[in-house]
């Protein structure tokens, strides 16, 4: 129940009114059947409500599960991460083999010996022990126009080489980036980066947030 709640959070985070049972089952990696199953389980519980046409939206309930397994899982990726030297591009699986085990006495004894962190080795914003979380707007690099600068504040997680790629580049969290240039016709975008330049594919430049 906690995956499914924190995959609905997840499609339904930048402003979609419903999660469909095709992009649930994407998510999870299960059968659309499978999915039906669970989501009738969810409704019973009071967790999700169905929005006509579109599929199923958190309730207040469900939002509260929710909150709280991502709060979990991002304190443990941060922890595997600078406790134990993980790199960011595994912390996540390893992190979701811990998020069910581990109990809130524990989380909040993680946090505390972090500092109460506020967001996780990608960038991803950490919800508060009251599962308020601050989630600021931000831009994709690739929509930054020509000579404009920012921050690299996030960088999404979903794929572990495009992670480990930008290991290898020496881009992370925190850098100052500026655009050089698009190339033409769905080209890389060309970028400054600690006086280095680097010709970005456009799944790199998206998967990268900036403010």
């Amino acid at each position: 129940m906690e995956d499914y709640a924190k995959a609905i959070y997840s499609l339904t985070r930048g402003g979609a009114q419903a999660a469909s049972t095709t992009e649930l089952a994407r998510r999870l990696g299960l059968s659309a059947g499978s999915v039906s199953t669970m989501i009738k389980r969810l409704d019973v519980a009071g967790l999700v409500e169905h929005v006509p046409y579109h599929g199923v939206r958190l309730t207040a309930a469900g939002q509260q599960v929710a909150l709280s397994v991502i709060r979990r899982h991002r304190l443990l990726e941060l922890f595997l991460h600078e406790a134990l030297e993980i790199p960011w591009d595994v912390v996540d699986r390893f992190a979701e083999r811990l998020e069910h085990a581990v109990d809130e006495e524990l989380v909040e004894i993680i946090a505390a010996k972090l500092g109460d962190p506020t967001t996780d080795p990608h960038g991803d914003p950490i919800p508060d022990r009251e599962l308020v979380i601050d989630d600021p707007d931000t831009r994709r690099l690739v929509e930054l126009a020509d000579g404009e600068q920012a921050v690299v504040v996030r960088v999404s997680d979903s794929d572990p080489e495009l992670l480990r790629y930008l290991t290898q580049l020496g881009i992370a969290i925190g850098d100052r980036v500026q655009m050089i240039e698009h190339q033409p016709f769905g080209g890389p975008c060309v970028v400054r980066i600690a006086d280095q330049e680097h010709a970005l594919g456009i799944t790199v430049a998206r998967a990268i947030s900036i403010r």
